[in-house]
């Protein structure tokens, strides 16, 4: 006898391996079916097809396993990719596209009239659900202008805009119409004025306002390390932390990390229990957080973990 598995040991093998998988889910399908989960979607995984493809299946995943997703995408790669075409400089501060007049146009343009719409093509793909929309339509997303503190000094960021208020009427009626809301993150403002919101910040004033189980961040790293050197060495993953924790460290943090981590902050401090940054990159990293035992990425929770339950449904 040699040691080589048979091909239909191999298959039974296989088999097994995939029913302990869907046994494994069995307590987070039973504790999250109806419960609205908001996914910020960017990043790596908005740019490589497969990992389009991944993302578009788990959010169909999610809705017909009895969760209801809502997607908040961004598009700074597409923006920025516009601006230079037309000539138009990009200058961040903090993490945070100074927009100008001029700007804006091409933010709006680009994130409703383009990437809007293909967010929404690639879900549908997988089942008619998405439905795209825009933080102006229905008066979803009210903002006010943002600013920013540097070193004392106050930054004017242009139409940069801060939620102020979410009326979560029109996603309401799309969720128990069994619907996928794609969210564009314009918002309306004082005067008719169109702002340009950060869509981890929109992500989570959906989040809150919509009384989710789970705020979902996806980015190009990790999660959260406990520390990150200026020639780019990580330390440990954070695998979990507490708000008073986060907003601790929150100065501290990269102007790539930062906006996320507050908008994690924002989340559960609003009354979502659990926010989470995850890592695009990883093929199907929704649905490893969301329906396995040891999940994945950084999880940020109202409390210090040592007063939680940890890892059980």
């Amino acid at each position: 006898m040699t040691g080589t598995v048979a091909p239909a040991s191999a298959d039974r093998i296989t088999a097994l391996a995939k029913a302990a998988t869907l046994v494994e889910a069995l307590p987070w399908l039973a504790r999250f079916h109806g419960a609205v989960v908001v996914l910020k979607y960017g990043g790596h995984a908005m740019a490589d097809p497969a990992l389009q493809r991944a993302f578009a299946e788990d959010v169909v995943f999610l809705r017909y396993v009895g969760l209801r997703p809502v997607v908040v995408h961004g598009g700074g790669p597409q923006i920025t990719a516009h601006l230079d075409r037309l000539g138009i400089p990009s200058e961040f501060r903090a993490g945070l596209r100074v927009t100008t007049p001029e700007a804006m146009e091409v933010v709006r343009m680009v994130l409703v009239g383009q990437v809007n719409g293909d967010v929404v093509r690639l879900v549908n793909d997988h089942g008619p659900f998405a439905v795209g929309l825009s933080g102006e339509d229905g008066g979803l997303m009210t903002a006010e202008p943002r600013t920013l503190m540097v070193e004392g000094e106050e930054i004017d960021l242009g139409l940069v805009g801060d939620v102020t208020a979410v009326d979560p009427g029109t996603l309401r009626a799309l969720l128990a119409d069994g619907r996928i809301p794609v969210i564009a993150t314009v918002a309306g403002g004082p005067g008719g004025q169109s702002y340009n919101v950060n869509a981890d910040t929109a992500a989570a004033a959906i989040a809150v306002a919509l009384g989710a189980q789970k705020l979902v961040v996806l980015t190009d790293v990790e999660g959260l390390y406990s520390s990150w050197s200026a020639d780019g060495i990580a330390g440990e993953l954070v695998s979990e932390i507490g708000a008073d924790a986060l907003a601790a460290l929150l100065p501290t943090l990269s102007a790539g990390m930062a906006p996320k981590m507050e908008a994690c902050l924002r989340a559960v401090r609003g009354g979502v229990p659990q926010a989470h940054v995850l890592d695009g990159r990883v093929p199907h990293a929704v649905l490893l957080e969301v329906f396995t035992d040891s999940g994945v990425g950084t999880m940020v929770t109202p409390h210090d973990p040592a007063a939680t339950t940890g890892g059980t449904p």
